[in-house]
């Protein structure tokens, strides 16, 4: 038994939700998002209220039970509030901006990387090293801010790199001169 399928999902006030044939769609302030559902999930819509029901007892259903519904759960609250991830870079002399469509990250290398910025996910920087990424969907701006992040991954001994906002590095000792 899924608990996390089971669970009901409120509707916002502002955002409707339409179910043709297993393909849902998400309509909110922020924009629209859509999800097809697996074979087997049903969702079900009672005034402001969503259900999740699987047509089996199988493995393969419960766990796409749980997973369809947080999927549709975290399209309603990016089409109402949207996700933001903020990122940090430590280091001396790196930086980055924004230039037209793409991410400037200069990060030490000997050539500046510029990294596309899709058209859905909104990109600031404030102070040259503070990044905020914002978006409708979720698992977009988590992988846009995980790209950014594989640039230049966080090391132990000085801790310069590229970090998600409040991320704690285990610090290493360097070596002893004896």
């Amino acid at each position: 038994m899924s608990r996390v399928g089971n669970k009901s999902i409120i509707l916002p006030a502002k955002v409707t939700i339409k179910n043709d044939d297993g393909n849902i769609t998400v309509e909110g302030p922020k924009g629209n998002l859509s999800h097809k559902l697996p074979a087997g999930i049903t969702m079900k819509t009672e005034g402001s209220t969503l259900t999740f029901s699987r047509s089996g007892e199988d493995r393969f259903q419960k766990a796409l039970h749980g997973t369809s519904q947080r999927l549709v759960g975290n399209m309603i609250k990016g089409v109402s509030e949207g996700y933001v991830k903020d990122l940090e870079i430590h280091g001396t002399g790196f930086r980055a901006s924004v230039k037209g469509s793409a991410l400037d990250l200069s990060l030490g290398y000997s050539h500046p990387l510029l990294h596309p910025i899709p058209s859905d996910i909104k990109v600031t920087v404030t102070d040259n090293t503070k990044i905020k990424v914002e978006g409708i969907d979720k698992q977009r701006v988590g992988q846009f801010a995980a790209d950014v992040r594989n640039y230049y991954r966080p090391e132990p001994y000085k801790a310069k790199g590229v970090r998600y906002a409040g991320e704690q590095i285990r610090r290493k000792e360097g070596k002893k001169v004896k």
